[in-house]
């Protein structure tokens, strides 16, 4: 059986290797889709698919330049411009030349992922950064990756006709460090995209508004 999402079991920290992972998991089952399908809406999204992994990869970007400054900032983000191609489109730094194909697509997502990864594994515990659902620590925004990671694959598998099912294990480790509000006992998966307003949970109707709580759930250590 696979755990429940327990946020009163003990915490085990989300790592760069839970992000590598995740990152791993999702080009795996999206280099499965045609060529034809990127166009497709991604699920609830007003996005299409590519505009979607743009986006995608472009959170990873953000959170690994968060942590990069030797003294990241904790009342706003590195002031680097995202800009929208189209009216409604994602306002992002990260776009890829179109004539890569999907292939070049998720080179894209996997080299942001890596990006990530590098930052989560090298800087120090103790360091904080801002991000708007709370000033945050490495771990907190490793979790951060994972969960948009996750999420927006669903997103993508939808709208690319894809399965996917990510490990229980790694969806309830984002859950505890992230959503520690989010109901007990219930499958981690279900659990995530309920968190994340993308499904109903028994007896928890799908939220309308969401958001996660970033701070670190230890004080920094000099």
């Amino acid at each position: 059986m696979a755990p429940s999402a327990d946020t009163g079991s003990p915490s085990v920290p989300v790592t760069a290797d839970d992000v590598d992972l995740a990152v791993r998991l999702a080009v795996a089952v999206l280099g499965e889709a045609p060529r034809t399908a990127w166009d497709a809406k991604a699920g609830p999204l007003e996005w299409d698919c590519w505009e979607t992994i743009e986006h995608l990869s472009d959170d990873l970007f953000a959170y690994a330049v968060q942590l990069g400054p030797r003294t990241p900032p904790l009342d706003g983000e590195v002031p680097i411009v995202w800009e929208s191609r189209r009216p409604g489109g994602p306002e992002t730094t990260i776009r890829v030349d179109r004539t890569a194909g999907p292939a070049g697509l998720l080179q894209a997502l996997e080299a942001s992922g890596a990006l990530l990864v590098a930052m989560v594994r090298t800087a120090p515990p103790r360091t904080r950064a801002y991000h708007v659902f709370g000033v945050s620590d490495p771990e907190g925004f490793a979790a951060m990756g994972v969960v948009e990671t996750l999420v927006h694959t669903h997103d993508l598998a939808q709208g690319l006709g894809l399965p996917w099912s990510p490990p229980a294990e790694l969806c309830a480790r984002v859950l505890t460090r992230l959503f520690p509000q989010a109901p007990e006992g219930t499958e981690p998966w279900p659990t995530l995209l309920w968190a994340t307003g993308r499904a109903e949970l028994p007896g928890h109707p799908r939220l309308t508004t969401w958001r996660w709580d970033g701070t670190p759930r230890h004080p920094a250590v000099a």
